[in-house]
């Protein structure tokens, strides 16, 4: 079983062309959503009294829910942000973290055997905490956001010499590690613990370091791009719940791992919020998979 940690949230996401308002997201939504294409897949969480019954109802059809804790006085963790034409940079307006301010998360008795855990983008702190509760993963990934590296970067530290990979984009690898080469930051990330460091670059795909080697793979080409939240948290869902999949880490595992990842990554974008990603199934998946494998071919 793969276990994600992270936020339940309702997102508000605004673009030159479009507003969708508290609409389901959250970096535990999107990546558990992505996993669960390749394997059963359990998440742990927290929602307020606002959570709408339709979303819950969704979660419940694709996922094990028995970690998703409901508040009966706080409102759901809601994040609201803007992007300008070109569909990339993401300007922050509001961060209501309302009931995952202060929450003790517990990974239910049936999880704490979960072979593979994710940690998705969330509190260090948190994360390491939920971590210790878990008896023996084989593997542990995780993510994390500017946010954290600029308010609790020693505690992201610790998190990273944790995990057997990590997962981030490449401003935030800059900003950890204050560089501007990202070959010289993946091997700042490596040195910190992991087996290996995954850099997405948005379009421009995603760059794997691992056995001190470099492995770039391109991104999916996507004509139709509504909404980018939560493509980096489809990317490391898919990404981890492939991995999970094959029964043993090596390179080429990895790679087709980011193969499946730069492919949610691309369905996550082309609508707004999670609504794509609850409406393919696993011939899109395939379909896209071997297109992917042509424009890979020489």
């Amino acid at each position: 079983m793969l276990t994600v940690f992270g936020t339940v949230a309702l997102d508000t996401t605004r673009t030159p062309f479009h507003t969708v308002e508290r609409t389901l997201g959250g970096t535990a939504t999107f990546a558990s959503i992505a996993a669960s294409n390749y394997l059963p897949t359990s998440i742990v969480g927290i929602v307020g009294n606002d959570f709408p019954a339709t979303y819950m109802e969704i979660l419940k059809n694709l996922l094990d829910i028995r970690g998703l804790s409901i508040s009966k006085t706080e409102k759901t963790f809601h994040y609201d942000s803007s992007f300008g034409y070109d569909l990339y940079k993401r300007t922050t307006n509001k961060t209501e973290l309302n009931v995952i301010a202060n929450y003790q998360y517990t990974v239910p008795n049936e999880f704490v055997d979960s072979e593979y855990v994710y940690l998705a983008n969330n509190d260090p702190v948190q994360n390491l905490n939920l971590l210790n509760q878990f008896s023996n993963p084989k593997l542990v990934v995780c993510d994390t956001m500017d946010f954290w590296i600029l308010n609790k970067r020693d505690d992201v530290i610790k998190m990273i010499n944790r995990v057997d990979g990590i997962i981030l984009n490449e401003s935030e690898a800059r900003l950890l590690f204050k560089e501007n080469s990202i070959l010289k930051c993946a091997r700042l990330l490596v040195s910190n613990g992991p087996s290996f460091a995954l850099i997405n670059k948005g379009e421009n795909g995603s760059l794997l370091f691992y056995e001190n080697e470099f492995h770039p793979i391109p991104g999916y080409p996507t004509e139709t791009i509504k909404d980018p939240t939560g493509a980096g948290d489809s990317f490391g869902g898919a990404f981890m719940g492939h991995l999970c999949t094959q029964g043993e880490m090596d390179l080429k595992s990895l790679k087709n791992a980011m193969i499946h990842g730069n492919i949610m990554g691309s369905f996550a974008i082309e609508d707004y919020g999670i609504q794509r990603l609850i409406n393919i199934g696993n011939k899109d998946i395939k379909q896209r998979h071997e297109k992917y494998k042509e424009i890979l071919s020489l």
